[in-house]
Parts: C-alpha cells; sequence; structure tokens
C-alpha cells in the first residue's frame, strides 16, 4: 500500500469511532453496545491468537495486568466516551477533549516515570488546556441545565483521565507482551468490567434495526479489528512515530464527519481552540510519549521490536 494511503486511512478509520457512537445512541445503550462490540471482537481475535504461536504470559500477575488494563482501556476509557455522547456531548468536543490524554500523561509521567518536564512540554500542557476551555465554554454557556451539561463532560474527561492511567500503566508493567496476547486479555477485562454494567444500569436492551446492525458490524470490523490491524501493520514497517503523530489528524476529521452526517458546527473561537488544544498536544508529547490510547499499543510494539533486535544480536 502506497506510504501516504495507509497513514490516511487509518485517521479515517479511527475517527468514525465517535461518530458511530452518536449513530448508534438510539439503537441501545452505551454499554449494551460496547459490550457487544468487544464480544465480537474477542470472538475474532482470540483464536487468531491461539492458532498463530501467540507468546502467552506466564505469570498469573501478568495475566491480571493485561485485564485491568483492558478494563482501564476500554472498559472505562471508551465507555465513557460513548457515554458522554449519548447524554449530549457532540461528538467533535468528545474527540478533542480524548486527544487531550498525552498532556495528563505527560503530567503524570514527570513522577510516576521519572520524565523531567522542559519548558517546551509546559508550554504545550498550558496551551492544550486553554483550548480545550475556549472549545466546552460556549456549550457551557448556553445550556440551560448547567449540571446537566457538565455531568457528561466531566465522564468525558474522566475517560481521558483513565487511558492516559492505562497508557501509563502498560508502558510501565506491560511493555514486553505479545500484542495479540495483550489485545486479546484487554478485551476479555474490557467485558468483564462493561457487561455487569450494562445489564445493571440498561437492561442489555437492542433495537435491531438496519442501522444498529451496520453500527455494531462497523464498530466490530473496522474499528475494533481493520483500524487496529492497519496500525500493526505500520508499526511493523518502522513507522511508530507516524502512527503517534496521526492521532493528532482524529479530531478535526472526527468534527468534519460530524459536520457532514450530523449538522455539528463549532464557531470560529471553538475551531481557535481546537488548534491551540492540537499545537499544546503536539509540544507536550515532542519527546515521544505515547499519543494516545492507539500510541500506547504502538509504544508497546516498539519495546517488542526492541527485545526482538536485542535477542538477534549476537552476545
Amino acid at each position: 500500500m502506497p506510504s501516504l494511503i495507509a497513514p490516511a486511512l487509518f485517521v479515517l478509520m479511527w475517527s468514525t469511532g465517535w461518530v458511530v457512537a452518536k449513530f448508534a445512541a438510539p439503537h441501545a445503550g452505551p454499554l449494551t453496545f460496547l459490550t457487544l462490540r468487544y464480544l465480537g471482537a474477542l470472538a475474532l481475535l482470540a483464536p487468531v491468537a491461539f492458532l498463530v504461536g501467540t507468546r502467552w504470559p506466564r505469570r498469573p500477575s501478568e495475566w491480571g495486568g493485561a485485564l485491568v488494563n483492558g478494563m482501564m482501556l476500554h472498559g472505562l476509557y471508551l465507555g465513557g466516551v460513548w457515554w458522554a455522547i449519548a447524554h449530549g456531548v457532540p461528538a467533535g468536543v468528545s474527540a478533542l477533549i480524548a486527544a487531550l490524554q498525552p498532556l495528563f500523561t505527560v503530567l503524570a509521567a514527570g513522577p510516576l516515570l521519572g520524565e523531567r518536564l522542559t519548558p517546551k512540554r509546559w508550554l504545550g500542557v498550558g496551551l492544550g488546556f486553554i483550548g480545550v476551555a475556549a472549545v466546552v465554554a460556549p456549550k457551557l454557556a448556553a445550556a440551560n441545565d448547567l449540571s446537566g451539561a457538565l455531568v457528561p463532560l466531566g465522564v468525558n474527561v474522566l475517560a481521558m483521565v483513565a487511558v492516559a492511567a492505562a497508557t501509563l500503566h502498560q508502558k510501565r508493567s506491560l511493555g514486553g507482551m505479545d500484542l495479540k496476547a495483550l489485545a486479546t486479555l484487554q478485551y476479555a477485562g474490557a467485558i468483564m468490567l462493561t457487561a455487569p454494567v450494562a445489564l445493571l444500569a440498561e437492561d442489555f436492551h437492542v433495537n435491531w434495526t438496519p442501522a444498529a446492525a451496520f453500527a455494531l458490524a462497523w464498530s466490530v470490523l473496522v474499528l475494533s479489528i481493520g483500524a487496529i490491524m492497519l496500525m500493526l501493520a505500520m508499526i511493523k514497517r518502522g513507522e511508530v512515530s507516524r502512527v503517534a503523530t496521526l492521532i493528532f489528524l482524529v479530531p478535526p476529521v472526527a468534527v468534519l464527519e460530524a459536520f457532514l452526517l450530523f449538522g455539528e458546527t463549532l464557531s470560529a473561537v471553538q475551531l481557535l481552540g481546537m488548534g491551540l488544544a492540537a499545537a499544546g498536544v503536539v509540544l507536550a508529547n515532542a519527546k515521544g510519549a505515547p499519543a494516545s490510547a492507539e500510541g500506547c499499543i504502538a509504544a508497546a510494539a516498539r519495546d517488542d521490536e526492541d527485545a526482538a533486535e536485542t535477542l538477534r544480536r549476537p552476545a
């Protein structure tokens, strides 16, 4: 695949995650829908993982760590994002909030991983938060029920914090794990967390229409399988840095898709805020912190490649 087609296709595929969340909202509760998505992805990934000689973890603590990581990465992150969109957060705004995850990762990496924050990275953090404030302020100002607007936005922010925690946890504790085993166990962990909550809070009801079936098929085949496989293929070709950088393009593409499909619009101030946030994320991520949940996978892949290279070197 030509070098420009794969990155563009990845951004286009991954950005539809926020659009699909809004598209699916009338047909099922967000956690119900995500549980079905995780089950579908696990049903496709697990047999492949067993057939291709996956290196499974040997210690129970590694299995537990991967399951917990999946609870954070998929259960809390995607669960929070989808719940927030179902309760009124515009898809483009949600995508921007989620894309600020590197700023929290950068702030936490200092005390947890011993990474020094340079003035450039502090500037990036500041710009990022100013940018997101400019994006969400008009929504809050226009809300008749401020608490009703704040709760979904707060859940979206907590979801972003959860994926930052998952990123740091994976970087610190799971970097050497086979990616096929890790991805399989992450989906299993997500099901363990999401399914009981969906059963209790949403009755696990789905209005099975052609639109709902399409949204589920797209979520499983295009997002959970296709986009991840494409990303790993780019990583295998040595494009780890490109994959991390591509994540910065997802929010504006998601905004464009939400405008075309749902008529969502952003004011000039909000567009400026999005630009400031994007600039902040680039500055804060200048020294290679994982850019997102996807960047977290990229970092793990880089660790795998480094380990493999070490094994190939003569003693």
